[in-house]
């Protein structure tokens, strides 16, 4: 299915909403580029048809992790609205990106099937309740976190290698005297 044929004037009647999210504060401060690239999907969103008036953003969980959905306002926001029918479409750089738990990731794609929200990120626009882009975006969410499972084994053989070497270091605990 061609993308002009998924976007649909009741999409653009509805909310966009650009998802900006990094994992850490150190994120945040030292690749500005990503930030800025994720602020940009506004006007992708425009160019796609939507009116400035009707894209809201959502930075507020900038320097959250998305391993759990517990202390992201924002997806929270995003879950609601999406599941009141607000929502046309949701943009991120990257939609594996807006949930790294498998759950909250299907959660969400459910959602966005039922209530017909598009989920639109660099590489293309997906409609959640199409089989083929429904599969696609779940093959996607597994690779996410299949990703932080292979980063976390990998950190931990550095620290295991190092410890083997006597060359571990780490600060030591705040408060420790």
């Amino acid at each position: 299915m061609k993308m002009s044929t998924k976007l649909q004037d009741h999409h653009r009647n509805r909310l966009a909403y650009v998802y900006v999210r990094q994992s850490t504060i150190a994120q945040v401060r030292h690749h500005q580029g990503s930030t800025e690239r994720q602020y940009a999907l506004k006007d992708k969103a425009t160019g796609l048809g939507w009116s400035v008036d009707m894209i809201q953003i959502l930075d507020g969980d900038l320097g959250i992790s998305g391993t759990q959905s517990t202390n992201r306002q924002d997806f929270k926001t995003l879950a609601a609205d999406v599941s009141l029918g607000k929502v046309g479409a949701v943009l991120a750089l990257e939609a594996s990106r807006l949930a790294r738990s498998c759950l909250d990731w299907q959660r969400l794609l459910e959602l966005c099937a039922l209530t017909q929200t598009l989920v639109i990120d660099e590489d293309g626009l997906y409609d959640p309740a199409d089989f083929n882009d429904g599969l696609l975006l779940g093959i996607k969410g597994t690779i996410a976190q299949a990703e932080l499972h292979i980063i976390r084994a990998r950190l931990q053989g550095g620290k295991l290698n190092k410890a083997r070497k006597g060359q571990l270091r780490f600060p030591l605990p705040v408060g420790l005297m």
